[in-house]
């Protein structure tokens, strides 16, 4: 019941619950070299019974209904780790058709005006971090998002569309100039496994080159410069095996890349965009399978989608920390009183033998995450735990912290 009267409290709102995680994850960034990834998925509740009771319409055509989810979460570049959620938004669609043609409307009256909030917010939250870079796939490719870039902020976009480029040579337009562009380096690279692909090794040919991108002729903004200074990575597979789409990567970017390294660590930091994919798919199958509840009021549905995506984060930096991989401070997502309890049911979990014992130094968040699965059924031997075993084990944590803290005088 209480949880019911939060859900359905107007004063709780989705905007309180991104500041209260924004502020968290702005004390962790000082210092870093962090990228703010933002991606947008659409959470799928039902069909036409739920758009008779508010719901909007998500998916091809508009047939179903639910909510779009946009999301930035902050990673630091140095080892990827999960850092927290910078900002999000959830919007529930009208259904209506708009009233002008997209070319006709202004930026803040269409749904890509998320991109450019996400960069802002990222400009922020993250502003005591050493360096910020914002990476989007190709629905953010906006020129107005690269002509109102803050100057602290950088991009990593991927390109949707061949832009019109101001060029001396021959070419005219991005794509004709990336087809022109010589080979600088090639990089052998791990593609990890996917639904519908298997694991592969890929060889990547990197050319680059800086580019003055036009300002679109229809549609943009009034006072937006007329060109914005850019630098093109062209990302190429060769020799990629038949039966797989061969990686072709465009991507813009406001780092300047003079060399084969720096094509390198935009390589390197496009590519960890693939971890706010496995942010949706913890809120949707893999963990929590949000998309299976059956609040049937829009309001309450986005205030608990809202808190879910929250805890979802904190699930995935587990999951991503329980190697030690990424060598984070336990303060990065558990508070100082946390440590101490997270010890003593380390101790409690471990068994005789080596392999039932916590492997990982204490004050690292792949110790406490060992503990959580432990917590969450895992029985330390067989395969490595994943995004359900650790929200099971957040669960018990939390009721055994709750015990924990109580007060003598109030049991």
């Amino acid at each position: 019941m209480q949880f019911m009267r939060f859900l359905h409290n107007r004063a709780v709102t989705v905007r309180e619950m991104a500041a209260h995680s924004g502020a968290q994850t702005a004390g962790l960034v000082a210092g870093r070299d962090v990228l703010a990834i933002q991606d947008s998925s659409e959470l799928v509740f039902g069909g036409e019974e739920l758009r008779g009771r508010g719901f909007g319409p998500i998916g091809r055509g508009g047939g179903t209904a639910g909510l779009l989810l946009h999301a930035m979460l902050a990673v630091d570049a140095a080892n990827g780790a999960l850092l927290g959620l910078v900002d999000m938004q959830l919007f529930n669609r009208s259904g209506g058709k708009p009233v002008a043609h997209r070319r006709g409307r202004a930026t803040p009256e269409k749904e890509s005006q998320r991109w450019i909030d996400g960069m802002l917010a990222a400009g922020k939250v993250l502003g005591e971090a050493k360096r910020i870079t914002v990476i989007g796939d190709r629905e953010s490719d906006i020129y107005e998002e690269f002509a109102r870039r803050p100057a602290h902020i950088h991009l990593i976009t991927r390109v949707a569309q061949d832009r019109r480029i101001a060029s001396e040579s021959a070419a005219t337009t991005l794509f004709e100039l990336a087809a022109a562009l010589p080979e600088r380096a090639r990089h052998e690279v791990n593609i990890p496994a996917a639904p519908g692909r298997s694991a592969r090794k890929a060889v990547l040919a990197l050319r680059y080159s800086p580019v003055a991108v036009r300002k679109p002729m229809h549609g943009a903004a009034a006072g937006l410069a007329d060109t914005v200074a850019l630098t093109l990575v062209d990302i190429e597979e060769v020799e990629a095996p038949k039966d797989v789409q061969p990686i072709h990567w465009r991507l813009l970017t406001t780092h300047r890349v003079e060399a084969p390294q720096e094509a390198r660590m935009i390589l390197d930091f496009y590519r960890l965009r693939w971890i706010i994919e496995d942010y949706f798919r913890t809120l949707k199958t893999a963990g929590f399978d949000i998309e299976a509840c059956e609040i049937e009021a829009p309001d309450a549905m986005m205030r608990f989608a809202g808190a879910v995506c929250c805890a979802a984060v904190k699930v995935l930096q587990l999951v991503r920390a329980r190697d030690g991989g990424t060598d984070q401070s336990i303060a990065d997502a558990f508070g100082p009183e946390d440590q101490p309890l997270l010890e003593a049911l380390s101790q409690k979990l471990e068994g005789k033998t080596e392999r039932q014992k916590n492997p990982h130094r204490k004050g690292t968040l792949a110790y406490a995450a060992w503990v959580i699965a432990r917590l969450g059924s895992w029985d330390g031997y067989y395969g490595k735990p994943g995004p359900k075993i650790m929200r099971l084990g957040l669960q018990d944590f939390q009721r055994i912290k709750y015990g924990y803290l109580l007060e003598p005088q109030n049991v």
